[in-house]
């Protein structure tokens, strides 16, 4: 995988935003040759479009996380690593990989992680709890960020954040510092919806890091396009809050996935402006939640789009910072 410092030193730049498309690995029933063939359709896609690497998620059943049904039923998929690995060989682009640690106890996570570096070449890593309470944890997070911490190889460690908590829990900041202290250097949202309880968590970690005298870490908000009742239904059984006005405009709109790009450059227009007095650190990550063409497509456009407002408003902040020296 591309040297580590290479996305390190784009995330030190807080004038530099880092932008990134998510994605899947194909099911484990997918034989390998035609995985191959999955990853470079993706990187033709998007070739035409300047991104500083890929996003590859560790899907999870997590049916003790809700007690609706699954709108798309659970299927497994390749490792993750593997997936990875080839997507940074073919694209030569830094791959940031998820681990869930539900299923792991320690033994099994460190071996995880050596073979990830050196059978995998993975290097840059967002470890995932356990999405419910009720789950038997043998690996706590906190235990997993240490052994990433303590292991031979320098990974570099992200977290996920989650703005939904913060509504309720109103502590989702003080989550960030404390991963931070344990290892994590930049953070992946989940899919935004909900524009305001995102601007209500970035506000508080950017005051309490001023407080403290804190540097704030790397934040990427991740969007994701919409174009059908049964998306819609799966972006909410991830736990994402989709206000009631929000959904009803998309479903009812002429063309929902237009409706719903449209609710998205608004929500980050929304998030830019409210945060303005602030320094943080941001980042873009674009995800089709689907395999439906429509969608995968919708999601490049979405990033088109959304890169330019970030693009934009991160050069405003220099010039600013510029005037005042």
């Amino acid at each position: 995988m591309t040297t580590q410092s290479e996305l390190q030193t784009r995330y030190n730049d807080i004038y530099r935003g880092v932008y990134f498309i998510g994605t899947t690995p194909p099911k484990s029933d997918t034989p390998l040759d035609k995985v191959s063939e999955i990853a470079e359709k993706l990187l033709e896609r998007v070739s035409d479009i300047d991104v500083d690497g890929l996003i590859v998620y560790d899907i999870q059943d997590e049916n003790s996380r809700i007690s609706k049904p699954r709108p798309f039923p659970f299927k497994s998929t390749h490792d993750t690593r593997l997936y990875s690995s080839l997507l940074n060989k073919k694209s030569t682009r830094p791959v940031i990989t998820y681990k869930s640690v539900v299923q792991s106890n320690i033994e099994d996570f460190n071996q995880w992680a050596d073979e990830a570096w050196q059978d995998y070449g993975v290097k840059d890593v967002v470890l995932v709890g356990s999405p419910s309470k009720d789950n038997q944890i043998s690996l706590p997070l906190a235990g997993a960020y240490k052994a990433l911490v303590d292991n031979q190889h320098d990974f570099f460690i992200g977290g996920v954040t989650i703005a939904e908590r913060h509504a309720s829990k109103r502590n989702e900041h003080e989550r960030l510092i404390s991963k931070h202290q344990q290892g994590c250097s930049f953070f992946i949202s989940q899919a935004i919806y909900n524009p305001q309880a995102t601007i209500d968590l970035l506000t508080r970690y950017a005051i309490e890091c001023q407080k403290q005298g804190l540097k704030p870490q790397r934040l990427i908000l991740t969007f994701s396009p919409c174009g059908s009742k049964k998306t819609l239904e799966f972006i909410e059984w991830l736990g994402v809050n989709v206000p009631e006005a929000t959904s009803l405009r998309i479903l009812n709109a002429e063309n929902p996935l237009h409706e719903s790009m449209q609710n998205c450059v608004k929500s980050l227009q929304q998030i830019l402006d409210a945060i303005q007095p602030y320094d943080l650190p941001l980042g873009l990550n674009i995800e089709s939640l689907t395999n439906r063409k429509e969608e995968i497509d919708g999601s490049i456009l979405l990033y088109k789009l959304l890169r330019s407002k970030m693009d934009n408003y991160l050069a405003e902040k220099e010039l600013a910072s510029l005037s005042k020296r």
